[in-house]
């Protein structure tokens, strides 16, 4: 693992490690591992599988934290009593007969390249990142609370990059980190009901396979009000319209005494900062040691440009950013675009809490204001854009686009302060686009009031394996976790034929 940023984590094994990378020791720490899996993934698709295998080269996962309303976007209920449709109705799309949320027309323009699921379904409904972003085929509260515990299975990036790796015979990427994620760790912003969620983690593969995490320093220009546990704040999001000047690790640069270690560097400095203080290090003790697979990997993230000049989003013309939009997630977006084109392989973008939990979009409370305001005209603009660039790139066709939540919400809409939606996982809707997805579709349907799969069940498991195919990788797989047992990388989940072009 390369973590430059974030909180202290404990490892697999219980020990504890800073969160700053220790690039001394990450040869120990993954090489316990090296034994339990296969040396490389499955080339080809089982036969009988759908098309479309190895279409993609790389993924973007867009994920909506806290549980995205599917009424109020990708299954919208016009005809619905009011209770049930709340304030917002629907608008027509590209695509003939398909209609999403009043709130998305920049996103209407572009469903011609998409392939909308509208019948998502799970037994689960929390805040349950770790049962959608893995193919572990159950969830809890303390096992979602617990990132480190034993029983979790490895995040479908940390997978890619360590098949990828195996099957490559272990030689070290160069210059961009192969799994990112972006803006900052899962739940590492809220300060209210503070405490870890699990999901984007390696599991049992190790820590060395976790995500490099990135930073970012900015604020938002307009509060925003959130309510927990009785307890109401307002804070300025970065969700939210941003200050000029925020920008992802470029904070103002310290010096440091020469003889500083990686170990002593703060760990919420910014991400290019510690890029330029580690550099000095590495280059002396890369002069005095030699480096194993994963000393040369990290060595190579913080000495050479490639990674810095990805994540630094001012090369980008200020047309592009403004289309992205200003926003966190907006520019978030556009650094995951940059990464891709670099050569990064799997790269996470977060709309993740901030300050306080039923943040983001977890609209317990203030769901009509936070959708009109902040939520959905923020999404429309980096969704839409995200499809456009890549396909004015020539990207978008190796390019897999994954945009979904954690479930959804209640049909009902209920009486809270500002109004709201709670949880519900037994409908919501998720959007695949490019590197290989179908295009122009709507797959599956709900009742008429969106709260119950009538065709074409979907889970997050169908999901993960629909997306490791796509991305040349067999989901029948086998990983052997800590106690010997093989398992299947796709779990229970199987290829959508569907969802695939």
């Amino acid at each position: 693992m390369l973590r430059i940023l974030g909180s202290p984590k404990r490892l697999c094994d219980g020990l504890s490690r800073r969160d700053l990378l220790k690039v001394g020791t990450l040869g120990a720490l993954s090489a316990g591992f090296d034994c339990l899996l296969p040396r490389q993934a499955a080339a080809a698709p089982v036969a009988g599988a759908p098309g479309g295998f190895g279409r993609a080269k790389s993924c973007i996962l867009l994920y909506l934290y806290g549980a995205a309303s599917q009424i109020e976007t990708f299954d919208p209920k016009p005809q619905a009593p009011v209770e049930i449709r709340g304030e917002l109705g629907a608008i027509p799309t590209i695509v003939p007969g398909v209609q999403i949320g009043e709130l998305l027309p920049h996103t209407a323009q572009i469903v011609d390249r998409t392939a909308i699921v509208r019948s998502m379904t799970h037994p689960y409904p929390l805040h349950a990142s770790a049962y959608t972003m893995t193919s572990n085929p159950t969830i809890d509260v303390p096992l979602q609370m617990s990132p480190r515990d034993p029983r979790h299975w490895p995040f479908i990036g940390s997978v890619i990059e360590y098949l990828d790796s195996r099957a490559a015979g272990g030689r070290a990427r160069s210059g961009i980190a192969r799994n990112v994620g972006l803006p900052w760790r899962l739940s590492s912003r809220r300060q209210y009901a503070a405490g870890d969620n699990a999901g984007p983690y390696a599991a049992f593969l190790g820590s060395a396979w976790d995500p490099v995490w990135t930073d970012f320093e900015g604020e938002g220009t307009r509060e925003s009000t959130y309510t927990f546990d009785n307890k109401t704040i307002t804070c300025r999001d970065p969700y939210g319209p941003l200050k000029p000047g925020a920008r992802f690790g470029l904070a103002k640069e310290a010096e440091l005494p020469v003889d500083v270690t990686l170990d002593r560097l703060n760990h919420r400095r910014s991400l290019l900062s510690q890029f330029n203080d580690a550099r000095r290090v590495l280059d002396r003790r890369g002069r005095e040691q030699g480096f194993d697979r994963f000393q040369e990997m990290a060595f190579s993230y913080l000495t050479t440009d490639a990674m810095r000049d990805a994540l630094d989003v001012d090369r980008e013309p200020a047309a592009i950013r403004e289309q992205y939009g200003m926003t966190l997630f907006g520019q978030s977006t556009l650094v995951a675009r940059r990464l891709v084109e670099a050569g990064a392989r799997f790269v996470t973008v977060l709309w993740d809490e901030y300050e306080m939990v039923n943040s983001a979009w977890d609209t317990h409370f203030y769901h009509y204001s936070l959708m009109r305001g902040q939520l959905c005209p923020g999404f429309d603009r980096a969704f839409s854009a995200l499809i456009l660039d890549l396909e004015a790139r020539g990207l978008l066709d190796e390019t897999l686009i994954i945009c979904t939540t954690e479930h959804g919400r209640t049909p009902k809409i209920v009486s809270a302060q500002g109004g709201g939606r709670d949880h519900w996982s037994r409908a919501y809707s998720s959007v695949l686009a490019g590197g290989g997805a179908a295009r122009g579709k709507v797959v599956g349907r709900t009742n008429a009031i969106a709260g119950e799969v009538t065709d074409t069940p979907i889970s997050p498991k169908d999901i993960l394996a629909t997306a490791y195919h796509l991305l040349g990788v067999d989901p029948h797989t086998l990983i052997t976790d800590r106690l010997g047992r093989p398992l299947p990388i796709g779990g229970e989940g199987r290829v959508v034929a569907e969802l695939v072009g």
